[in-house]
């Protein structure tokens, strides 16, 4: 692992009267200066949650409160099988026991779990006030801080209740990624590797040449990978900001990979872990429908696996596991009049929202998860 910092850059999102910018850099979630134009208010609300708070929360307090004249923490429980209602509903009742009023800004100060349901609490408390999101895990800082997205989960499907509500400022500081474990980093992987196939496969190609300097946690790396992501996905937000088309392509390997979190409970696998087989599975069903070459789906998935992510599908039912992930997908957000849309890579650096004949997708699980059993 390595302290050293690295130039601080900016990747903004172009939204008209929406648009923020996107941080990147070491030293700066603790600095005051890096919330310059957020405006001043008397309250703000630090929402994070038992891992991260030890860790940052104190920090983000300080540089706060030459902001804000109350600076309060909320520390919710960690992981994805507490993204509920209950949760937001502890926010909402420290909030409205310390009488924050709709000028409080709301700081997300975790991964994508916090970041999702801290979104999520600020569009709907007061119908709106603003937010921040400084993202400490790889997969929030390339992925689920940026672009909007803000949900929480059901128990029939991810991220099925939420709604599209922008930052004001995304903070991604490279230093909380160093004493990330190796399996969050991993997941965090998951998200960057994505971007190459939809959109830039010389991406996809330098994530391959510099795999074990970023499982190192190189800064250098750290950072060209974080700014990539987020300009590829800038990119994409800024044409298509509330997913009526364009946008459909980020959610590559999530299909699958949803499926996966809902049928062996959420928490059980990480969401980046799931993306990171979903994309093995969409790659195969890509293949599948003449999209690419088997040699691509072999590249890829090597380069998934030598992430330290898992390439085997689950078992979800074993009475009718196929059947199983198709009743799961058919819940998904891109699904329409019971269809199941997938996003599949057609052709090298491009991507499309596409139908797949059930038995097509049924022969894919199979495969999925049996092939790989004997690596």
């Amino acid at each position: 692992m390595s302290n050293s910092t690295v130039a601080n850059q900016t990747v903004s999102i172009a939204l008209g009267e929406r648009s923020y910018p996107i941080r990147i850099g070491t030293q700066l979630f603790d600095q005051a200066d890096t919330y310059a134009h957020i405006g001043s208010s008397a309250q703000a609300v630090i929402v994070t949650n038992t891992t991260v708070g030890p860790l940052y929360a104190a920090r983000l307090q300080a540089a706060l409160q030459l902001r804000h004249r109350e600076v309060q923490v909320v520390t919710l429980p960690d992981g994805e099988v507490f993204k509920t209602w209950e949760s937001l509903n502890r926010l909402f009742d420290a909030v409205l026991a310390a009488e924050c009023d709709r000028k409080t800004v709301f700081y997300a100060l975790g991964g994508g779990v916090v970041g999702d349901m801290t979104g999520f609490a600020a569009a709907c408390y007061m119908r709106g006030v603003p937010f921040v999101q400084v993202p400490t895990t790889l997969l929030a800082q390339v992925d689920s801080s940026v672009g909007g997205k803000t949900a929480i989960n059901h128990p029939l499907g991810k991220n099925m209740i939420g709604a599209f509500y922008q930052p004001q400022l995304v903070v991604c500081d490279l230093d909380t990624l160093q004493p990330l474990p190796p399996g969050v980093l991993s997941a965090g992987l998951a998200e960057v590797i994505k971007y190459g196939p939809i959109a830039d496969m010389t991406f996809l190609s330098w994530i391959e040449a510099n795999l074990d300097t970023l499982l190192a946690r190189d800064p250098q790396a750290l950072a060209y990978a974080v700014r990539r992501s987020c300009e590829i996905k800038a990119w994409v937000v800024g044409q298509d900001e509330r997913e009526t088309g364009l946008r459909a392509i980020l959610n590559f390997g999530h299909t699958f990979g949803h499926a996966i979190e809902a049928g062996l409970g959420y928490g059980e696998w990480l969401h980046g872990e799931a993306v990171g087989c979903g994309m093995v599975m969409a790659a195969h069903l890509s293949a599948e429908m003449g999209l690419v070459p088997a040699t691509f789906v072999e590249r890829l998935t090597a380069l998934v696996r030598a992430s330290g992510l898992p390439v085997t599908a689950p078992m979800l039912d074993p009475q009718d596991n196929a059947g199983r992930y198709l009743a799961l997908m058919r819940v998904d957000k891109k699904a329409e009049a019971g269809a199941i849309r997938f996003i599949v890579v057609d052709g090298f650096g491009n991507a499309c929202l596409r139908a797949a004949d059930d038995l097509v997708v049924r022969r894919v699980i199979e495969r999925c998860s049996l092939v790989q059993q004997k690596a």
